[in-house]
C-alpha cells in the first residue's frame, strides 16, 4: 500500500514538473569582446522562441554604439537557426528539427575601455512558446473553446514528454547493460592477466632459487 502511494506521488510530481512552464529567463553581464553561450535541451519538432535585449543604462536615451551584440543560435549538429550582427535587441522563433542541445551565443563588440553590458534573455520551449491569446483573438473563439484548446495542447505536450522520457530511460538501460557487459569481460581479462603474471613470477623465482641451489 505504501509503495503504491509512493509511486502515485512520484507520478503526480513528474506530471506537475512537465506541466510547469518550460522557459528560461536570464539576466547576465557580458564584457566587451567576450562571448557567453547558453544551452537548452530541446526535443525534435518542438517550437521554441527567444527574446533578448540590452539594458539601457540611461533611460530615455538611445543606446551608444558600444552597446551592441552579435547573437547566434545553433543546434548540436551545427545548423544555424538565428544570426544577428551588431544589434541591441532581437528575437527568434523556430521549430527544432533534431533533438539535443541548442546553443545561443552572445558576443559583445570589442571596446576600449572595457564595458559590461547587462543582457536580458528569455527562452521558451514547447507549449509555453505558443501564444494562445493571439489565436483566440484572431479566431474570436469563445472563452471555453480557448481553454479547451489550451488544455488539449498541454495534454499533448505531456504525452510527448512521457514518450521522450521513456525513450531516454530505454537508452540509459541499454547503456547500463552494455557497460555491465564490458566490465564483466574486463574483470575476466584482469583475472587471467593476474594469474598469468603470478605464474610467470613463480617460474622466475623457482629458476632463480634453483640456480642459487637453494632448492
Amino acid at each position: 500500500m505504501f509503495l503504491n502511494s509512493k509511486k502515485l506521488w512520484t507520478t503526480i510530481l513528474l506530471i506537475l514538473t512537465i506541466w510547469s512552464p518550460i522557459s528560461q529567463s536570464l539576466h547576465f553581464d557580458l564584457h566587451s569582446g567576450r562571448t557567453k553561450c547558453i544551452a537548452e535541451d530541446i526535443k525534435s519538432n518542438s517550437m521554441t522562441v527567444g527574446k533578448y535585449s540590452i539594458d539601457n543604462p540611461h533611460e530615455g536615451q538611445a543606446l551608444p554604439q558600444s552597446h551592441k551584440i552579435s547573437v547566434k543560435v545553433t543546434s548540436n549538429a551545427g545548423n544555424n537557426y538565428h544570426n544577428a550582427e551588431q544589434v541591441d535587441s532581437g528575437q527568434f522563433a523556430f521549430s527544432a528539427v533534431e533533438a539535443g542541445d541548442y546553443m545561443a551565443c552572445f558576443t559583445a563588440v570589442d571596446h576600449k575601455p572595457e564595458l559590461a553590458l547587462s543582457i536580458d534573455f528569455e527562452w521558451k520551449t514547447g507549449v509555453q512558446s505558443k501564444s494562445w491569446a493571439k489565436v483566440a483573438k484572431k479566431s474570436q473563439v469563445e472563452v471555453m473553446e480557448f481553454e479547451v484548446k489550451s488544455l488539449l495542447d498541454t495534454v499533448n505536450s505531456i504525452h510527448e514528454e512521457m514518450y521522450y522520457l521513456r525513450d531516454r530511460e530505454e537508452e540509459m538501460q541499454d547503456l547500463n547493460r552494455s557497460t555491465n557487459t564490458k566490465m564483466a569481460w574486463l574483470s575476466v581479462l584482469s583475472f587471467f592477466v593476474c594469474i598469468g603474471v603470478a605464474g610467470m613470477q613463480f617460474l622466475h623465482l623457482k629458476t632463480f632459487f634453483e640456480k642459487k641451489k637453494v632448492i
